[in-house]
């Protein structure tokens, strides 16, 4: 069902954990499957610096989180808003069908993270809208599982 990279990635995380000193959170979760992501932020000068994760969820969750943290540590707000779920799917070597959703909330936290940082220091970042806010709502199919 997983590949060697999303195992790799379950089972060695990269950056999991909190930053207590962080410029900005997001969480994201999905009720329908239980799968929740919280992505904490350190942003210096539009770069981000430092990034964390919690997840509570599944194999695909865990490693779609930490990939996803990976792929925008060191990058501009900009180059973050341009990772795509889809992204993070090819980074991970594919994901199955019934889990893309997790990458769908990796994602989204890290939006919702970019807009509190937005938020809590009064700008306006360019590619951040409502849309974001919207809960992820997906019947994923554990039956099929």
């Amino acid at each position: 069902m997983y590949n060697e990279k999303v195992i790799e990635y379950f089972v060695h995380p990269r950056n999991a954990g909190v930053l207590v000193d962080a410029d900005g959170i997001g969480e994201a979760g999905s009720p329908a499957c239980g799968d929740e992501m919280k992505v904490y932020l350190k942003i210096e000068n539009d770069v981000i610096v430092d990034v964390k994760f919690q997840t509570y969820g599944c194999a695909s969750a865990i490693a779609s989180s930490s990939m996803a943290t990976e792929m925008i540590k060191g990058k501009t707000i900009q180059e973050a808003l341009s990772v795509t779920n889809k992204d993070v799917i090819n980074a991970l070597g594919g994901l199955p069908a019934p889990k893309i959703h997790c990458s769908v909330l990796a994602e989204q936290t890290i939006k919702r993270a970019i807009l509190d940082y937005a938020k809590k220091h009064n700008i306006t970042i360019e590619g951040i809208d409502s849309k974001i806010l919207e809960d992820d709502v997906h019947d994923h199919g554990h039956d099929e599982e």
